[in-house]
């Protein structure tokens, strides 16, 4: 009977998470923005800091507490956790490092200098705010800090250059590029920095998690790319261009193996299916075949429940006091600033116009589900205290929200204007009885 309150609950919640996460997503793209920003709110909606607050009863008869009839925390924990790691392979394919050999030099200053001057200045905030925390260890905490501030969320970054109609645009191009060299160190610096926690600041264990981590890398480039390509090869021959269900389940049995490779090492078990997607980065038709069977069911089902697991963690409520909010400003003041200067000014070195060099800036921004997953780590290995990861979520959000309004307003007057105004996303609200001007109006 306690097993099957249990199944009960979580299936309600599961119902409630994906509705509302659905409603909630179309809401935002009809305002203007990524679909993800409509569900990150969704999840936080359903958290303590709102429904918890509005409708007390509602929230804890929703999600029971442990030790309650019908709790399913853990069980949510691992569910958002299954789907990440699903999904970091997924993004780990759309590493292209052909836009790097194309686009190297610029990409390359302007996601150095993206990452370098937030990280040092979140690790500047951390040093500021750490006396607060004095449970955590003042390493670990401004480093998880730094990492948070400095990566650059590239899926949602080119779901906005998409929608915007300037993927390839030489704007766009040099744009999605810098991303994903930022996104590739941002997640180095991640596994360095989860490997130096993990070690509990044991600097010889810490370069043996990092030379493990670089091994194990080397083995999936030089021994596992060649044999899963002739593999790959071979069954979408043997499959008319499919992989099959045999095929998926070689898929996903690798996907979860480097997960727990990667755990075993010490690190995180998202880091093993990013880096065996970023070694098949070439495989174009397994990878279209791989979205059209895998990435729907994730981005529906599994991304709500890390969301909502990430608002069931965020809790305004812990920012008390006065110095809590003031840390919250400038959190959010440092975490701008250190990303668009340094962007900006990369860019503007690279030969960029003004208003460009200000759109790379404010695109790489946009943290969202990556910045989420850096706060996550940092959380579960207890590097951060929940009010500092409340601010890092408001951060997130708030970086993502603000990207398509500004972009918008910045791209005006400019040769990145007409692509956009040709985009599907203008042409969609124009079948609304909508004129651009009046878009523009609504959704700035």
């Amino acid at each position: 009977m306690k097993n099957d309150a249990v199944l009960v609950s979580l299936l309600i919640q599961l119902i409630v998470i994906v509705l509302i996460a659905r409603v909630a997503g179309q809401l935002g793209r009809r305002l203007g923005h990524p679909i993800v920003v409509g569900e990150i709110l969704a999840g936080l909606f359903l958290g303590p800091s709102f429904l918890g607050r509005a409708f007390p009863g509602a929230f804890h008869a929703l999600f029971p507490v442990d030790g309650q009839p019908g709790a399913t925390n853990q069980i949510i924990y691992m569910m958002s956790q299954i789907g990440l790691i699903f999904l970091m392979f997924m993004i780990g394919m759309e590493f292209d490092f052909g836009k790097v050999k194309a686009h190297g030099k610029s990409a390359g200053l302007i996601s150095l200098s993206g990452i370098v001057l937030p990280f040092a200045l979140g690790v500047g905030f951390g040093l500021w705010i750490h006396p607060y925390f004095p449970q955590t260890n003042e390493l670990a905490f401004c480093l998880f800090i730094g990492t948070a501030i400095s990566i650059t969320a590239i899926p949602i970054l080119g779901r906005i250059l998409i929608e915007f109609n300037l993927t390839k645009t030489d704007f766009g191009v040099l744009t999605i590029t810098a991303a994903a060299i930022d996104d590739a160190l941002g997640w180095m610096c991640l596994a360095v920095v989860s490997a130096i926690v993990t070690s509990k600041l044991n600097a010889l264990a810490t370069i043996q998690m990092v030379v493990l981590t670089g091994l194990f890398a080397l083995v999936l480039v030089k021994l596992v790319r060649p044999y899963a390509i002739r593999a790959i090869q071979n069954q979408m021959a043997k499959e008319n261009s499919h992989l099959g269900l045999n095929g998926l389940a070689i898929l996903i049995v690798g996907i979860v193996g480097c997960a727990i490779c990667t755990n075993k090492i010490g690190i995180s078990s998202l880091f093993g299916p990013f880096l065996l997607g970023a070694t098949l980065y070439d495989q174009v038709e397994f990878r279209e075949k791989v979205f059209h069977q895998m990435k729907d069911f994730v981005t529906a089902f599994f991304l709500p429940i890390f969301f909502t697991f990430t608002g069931l963690h965020t809790d305004m409520g812990s920012l008390g006091t006065g110095v809590m909010w003031v840390g919250l400003g400038l959190l959010l003041l440092v975490s701008f600033v250190g990303k668009f200067v340094g962007c900006y000014l990369a860019a503007r070195l690279s030969g960029l116009q003004h208003r460009q060099s200000a759109a790379v800036g404010i695109m790489m921004n946009t943290r969202a589900l990556m910045g989420l997953i850096a706060a996550n780590i940092g959380r579960e290995l207890g590097a951060i205290t929940p009010p500092v990861y409340c601010m890092l979520v408001i951060m997130c959000v708030l970086s993502t929200m603000v990207t398509s309004p500004v972009l918008r307003r910045l791209i005006k007057g400019t040769e990145l204007e007409e692509p956009y105004r040709g985009s599907e996303y203008v042409s969609s609200r124009r079948k609304m009885g909508l004129g651009v001007r009046e878009l523009d109006e609504i959704v700035a």
